[in-house]
């Protein structure tokens, strides 16, 4: 079971949530500025802590070793949080899953293997890691997913040509796919990545 950290809705008796997870080595309180920043008075919000430690922090999986097998072992973990979920009436269809780096990798295996459609799916700064694997193990509910991806061609860490290519082949293979490039390093390019991430969660809620 992961460890999370929620924060509510300021609007009572609201389902909508956000579920963040994190980079390598960070955790869920190096987004506990979110909620703040994206200003979202109807949004309940769900930070994850990865399950592995790390140096401090936490790791969704060895990115130096046998990456799949950690992927494949979190991938189900998170899946079966947002099980959970939905069982305490949260839906995923009304449930943004989102992530950085590390998150935003899990962001796209879980959106690409999860049965049910999610309100949206926000993946910044990262990759995926057998790209023509995942493409052949997509639920059906796969090619109905919202995916916004953004990437920042200063990027030291995770090279944006590389990524770029990824997330356009994913995008040819029948992903929607929404992607957008910043003049950024492996950060969030403040308040302008944070608007755009603002306006792709609320057409999530066309009621909103």
């Amino acid at each position: 079971m992961l460890e999370t950290e929620f924060f509510p809705a300021k609007q009572a008796g609201s389902k909508r949530l956000m579920v963040m997870m994190h980079g390598l080595g960070d955790s869920s309180a190096g987004f506990h500025w979110l909620p703040q920043a994206l200003d979202l008075p109807w949004m309940n919000y769900l930070l994850l802590n990865a399950p592995d430690p790390y140096y401090g922090g936490y790791s969704w999986y060895d990115f130096a070793g046998e990456a799949a097998i950690g992927i494949k072992r979190s991938t189900k973990v998170v899946s079966d949080l947002l099980d959970e979920q939905r069982a305490k009436g949260f839906p995923t269809e009304q449930t943004i899953l989102s992530g950085f780096s590390q998150g935003c990798l899990m962001t796209i295996e879980v959106g690409c293997h999860y049965p049910h459609r999610f309100a949206g799916l926000v993946g910044i700064s990262g990759y995926v890691h057998e790209p023509e694997q995942l493409m052949k193990e997509l639920s059906p509910m796969a090619k109905q997913q919202r995916f916004l991806i953004t990437h920042g061609y200063k990027d030291p860490i995770l090279p944006f040509d590389m990524v770029k290519g990824q997330m356009m082949g994913l995008k040819a293979a029948g992903l929607n796919v929404e992607w957008h490039e910043f003049a950024k390093a492996h950060t969030i390019a403040g308040e302008d990545e944070l608007e755009l991430i603002r306006k792709f969660i609320v057409a999530g809620y066309p009621k909103t």
